[in-house]
């Protein structure tokens, strides 16, 4: 995976600079997103890495899955993957277009693990601190975790803050030993 990402960022950073400079950061996203659907599905895989198939109607045929989704240099951004045999790399590139939109977009979403379901009131908060403490704004995914006895876990980048009892237990009980 270390490899496709190494290949796939030069293509990422080359289309976030193209979306960028024409503001069509949320269009380029979409479409890379059913690319990488596209991508990850074993037909279109198949499709992909068959000597029988062309380029040019691989192209074609992502071209049509996409429809009015498609941005207006999606066909030449396509066929120069296709033409370089990088069309498996569309997951790697999605994403790495993903983190390169949230940078420029001062946006993260952090991870939640709670104990039980968390009010409105405790979600506005995390994400306020959250926000004073990165600088961006910030998107929870909360999920509950009954595992964790009580409290929190937030993922938010490199930030991980473990607020859970079971956490704590954890902490004490390496104290103690």
């Amino acid at each position: 995976m270390a490899e496709a990402t190494t290949i796939a960022r030069p293509y990422a950073n080359a289309v976030f600079g193209i979306a960028n400079e024409h503001g069509e950061l949320k269009a380029w996203s979409e479409s890379l997103a059913i690319l990488a659907q596209c991508a990850a599905d074993p037909e279109i895989e198949a499709m992909i890495a068959s000597p029988s198939i062309t380029d040019e109607q691989v192209v074609d045929v992502l071209m049509s899955i996409l429809g009015d989704n498609s941005v207006e240099q999606t066909r030449h951004f396509l066929t120069m993957l296709a033409d370089n045999k990088r069309l498996p790399l569309l997951e790697a590139i999605a994403e790495i277009f993903e983190v390169l939109r949230a940078e420029a977009e001062h946006v993260m979403t952090a991870e939640v693990s709670a104990a039980k379901a968390l009010t409105p009131e405790q979600e506005a908060a995390i994400s306020a601190a959250l926000k004073k403490r990165t600088g961006r704004d910030v998107t929870l995914n909360v999920e509950v975790d009954d595992s964790l006895l009580g409290g929190a876990i937030i993922r938010a980048g490199d930030l991980i803050i473990d607020g859970s009892a079971l956490g704590k237990l954890n902490r004490l009980a390496s104290v103690i030993n």
